[in-house]
């Protein structure tokens, strides 16, 4: 089923992207070429802010994606307040929450010795916050690597493997600041690298291949969805 939160997609194509088009694989590739061209100009803004901060993370996104969605840079309380987004069994944040997730990651991220330490932790939140439609999680990506690089290393992200990447960062979503993402990552910790555009673009899965994709789980007033994410909170130090 088509991820259609704004119920358009027969007159405007996915997410009311600027081509109007409905096929997954232009899609993906529309959305790949946006990416590599914005990316240069998202790692430059970062790398001038002294502390990234959730205004940062907007504007990553409209860099990486204006090309390709007019909403770019505008999270889910803006585009689609009243619905809950979840992928494979996750329930991400709910669209009130979504900055507090962001800002918690980047409380964490900012200060390099809890990167270092953290750097899961850090990915765990902003990956719950999930403020954006589409394009997450390049957009996060980007983010963690800028806040690796200041915290003295980097993930070499081609050397994960995809699959149990996504099992760890689920369990994470799961079961929050327990260490399950950190200790995925560990192994992959590396000095710093200089050149983050081409260490991004090397990382598994950016180049606009899908596994599972989002869905409308349902709307947030339901008392159901309601509770679920009571529950979450209940997990979590951010809310």
């Amino acid at each position: 089923m088509t991820f259609d939160p704004f119920g358009d997609f027969d007159a405007r194509g996915y997410l009311r992207n600027l081509a109007q088009e409905k096929d997954p694989a232009i899609v993906r590739r529309l959305e790949h070429a946006s990416f590599t061209t914005g990316i240069d100009d998202a790692f430059a803004a970062l790398q001038k802010k002294k502390a990234l901060t959730y205004a940062d993370v907007l504007t990553t996104h409209k860099t990486l994606f204006e090309a390709m969605y007019p909403w770019a840079g505008q999270d889910r309380l803006q585009t689609a307040p009243d619905i809950a987004v979840s992928r494979g069994g996750v329930l991400f944040a709910h669209p009130n929450s979504i900055q507090n997730a962001i800002e918690y990651a980047l409380k964490l991220g900012n200060d390099s010795k809890t990167m270092r330490e953290k750097p899961g932790e850090v990915m765990g939140y902003l990956a719950y916050g999930h403020p954006f439609l589409d394009g997450n999680g390049r957009t996060i990506m980007v983010v963690h690597s800028t806040l690796a690089q200041r915290a003295g290393f980097s993930i070499d992200w081609a050397a994960t493997d995809k699959t149990a990447y996504l099992q760890a960062l689920t369990k994470e979503l799961d079961d929050p600041g327990q260490g399950i993402l950190d200790n995925y990552l560990e192994p992959y910790a590396r000095p710093a690298v200089s050149d983050l555009k081409e260490h991004i673009v090397a990382a598994k899965g950016l180049d606009g291949g899908r596994g599972e994709t989002d869905a409308i789980r349902g709307s947030n007033d339901d008392p159901a969805i309601q509770a679920e994410y009571k529950q979450q909170q209940l997990k979590r130090h951010s809310e």
